[in-house]
């Protein structure tokens, strides 16, 4: 069997949405199942619509998706002469030839279609013409008038086009320019992409694209036409549904695995199974599960994945995303056995990175900031004594483990008479600023006796000088 060449080929016109993101996924993970390979091109040649901003943009999108390419990035702008090449083949074996007619002319053609009733199209004024090139002439490509065109497609099963429905249509524009159909086929011929996963908008490009196939000789590729995904309410998928660029959802504070999971879902099954690992994907793709129905995007679905995967990793695999995250808090952090400390006391509580990071950032204060309502709550004269104790019986520890500080904690009960909750509560308050914290012991742990002792005594001076 030969290789698996699969493509993305993302248009530089603006950043990369979901709908694209999937269409990339699918491409990437067959060409991983099947040790084939994956291609990045970037079809740039709407010249007043693509910018280099979108094209980094893109690039790094995909890079924080973990989607890797074998080959590219290729760009169409780079590759005229390759298309002026198979341009000229088609005209030379009479599949292809020049037309004069103006844009005024073919209009006028179509009108007259349209009075008799008939599809508006160009009406082959020029096919047996034996023209030459000149300076307003186009090439059209000769299709057939009888017949249909078949499209075999993995997906949404055969979809018959009629050919007396597809007018001769240009594949060079008078200024030399190949037209989009032209140049796709082309790309995928001389790159060897033999599959083709691709959204269900592209369907009527493609009897169009496989006349070209034919008219060179060429093997046809296989397809496969995914549905769209679609908002919650059955409409097209737009900002208010999330329809975000990717770059987005880093900032939101989503894994790019548990991306990676949801975006696979919107389309594609195996069994009743949700939640999917990369390597698990990887192993576990086809074609055959891909869906005939449109999905629906789900921002709850997303969300629960995502506190799944970030309960799934091991901290020092969370670090180096959190890190992005705490940047953005102008915290500094390392990833380093502190910050996954930090992590291991924050994991089961966090539906996002962002939630976590800020949930983390007391943990690298110098100084802790007090919510004003818990200070006046819970740092008060009366709470002195038990935070005392607390400094002095953690300072006198030589060993410091949970096992440990739970008989410190023992201890004042036995002597104070109270309550875990009403030594733990101010406790909590004086060492992170606020009533809401990780579990007391693992906080404790994170932080380090040293810096805990610290933070006890700033709490008790802070009430003396209230007092």
């Amino acid at each position: 069997m030969d290789t698996i060449v699969t493509r993305f080929p993302p248009s530089p016109t603006g950043y990369l949405h979901i709908g694209g993101a999937r269409t990339a996924l699918f491409n990437w993970l067959y060409a991983r199942k099947t040790k084939g390979k994956f291609i990045l091109r970037i079809e740039d040649t709407d010249a007043a619509r693509s910018t280099k901003e979108s094209v980094d943009a893109i690039l790094e999108s995909l890079e924080w998706l973990g989607i890797d390419w074998d080959e590219g990035p290729y760009f169409q702008t780079q590759r005229y002469p390759i298309y002026d090449e198979y341009i000229k083949k088609l005209v030379e074996s009479g599949s292809a030839y020049y037309c004069s007619c103006t844009p005024d002319e073919v209009n006028t053609m179509r009108e007259a279609a349209r009075a008799r009733g008939l599809k508006p199209m160009y009406n082959g004024n020029c096919r047996k013409k034996n023209l030459k090139k000149g300076d307003n002439t186009v090439v059209r490509l000769k299709t057939p008038d009888t017949g249909v065109t078949i499209v075999k497609d993995i997906v949404k099963g055969d979809t018959a086009f009629q050919n007396s429905e597809i007018d001769d249509f240009i594949i060079q524009r008078s200024d030399g320019s190949a037209m989009y159909n032209l140049a796709v086929v082309v790309d995928d011929l001389t790159m060897g992409v033999n599959t083709i996963i691709r959204g269900d908008d592209h369907l009527i490009n493609t009897p169009k694209q496989m006349l070209i196939y034919k008219a060179l000789g060429a093997d046809m590729p296989v397809f496969g036409h995914v549905p769209m995904v679609l908002g919650a309410d059955k409409s097209r998928l737009s900002k208010r549904h999330g329809a975000m660029s990717v770059g987005e959802y880093q900032k939101m504070g989503f894994l790019p695995d548990a991306m990676i999971n949801y975006l696979v879902r919107l389309g594609w099954s195996h069994g009743d199974q949700e939640f999917f690992e990369r390597d698990d994907l990887i192993e576990k793709f086809d074609l055959k599960h891909l869906g005939r129905s449109a999905s629906m995007f789900d921002m709850d679905k997303l969300i629960a994945l995502n506190s799944k995967h970030i309960q799934n990793k091991s901290p020092e695999k969370l670090a180096k995303h959190l890190l992005f995250h705490l940047k953005t808090l102008g915290i500094n952090a390392q990833n380093d056995t502190f910050t996954c400390k930090v992590i291991k006391t924050l994991q089961p509580r966090s539906k996002t990175l962002v939630e976590m990071a800020k949930a983390a950032v007391f943990y690298y204060q110098d100084e802790v900031k007090f919510d004003e309502k818990a200070a006046n709550k819970f740092l008060k004269p009366d709470n002195i004594s038990v935070l005392q104790k607390s400094a002095d019986y953690i300072e006198r520890l030589e060993i410091y483990t949970q096992e440990t500080l739970e008989d410190v904690f023992k201890k004042i009960m036995t002597e104070t008479n109270l309550k875990f909750g009403k030594i733990a509560q101010p406790l909590r308050v004086a060492i992170t600023g606020t009533t809401v914290s990780p579990g007391i012991f693992e906080m404790l742990l994170a932080l380090g006796k040293d810096k805990i002792i610290l933070r006890i005594k700033s709490a008790i001076e802070l009430i003396q000088d209230k007092a």
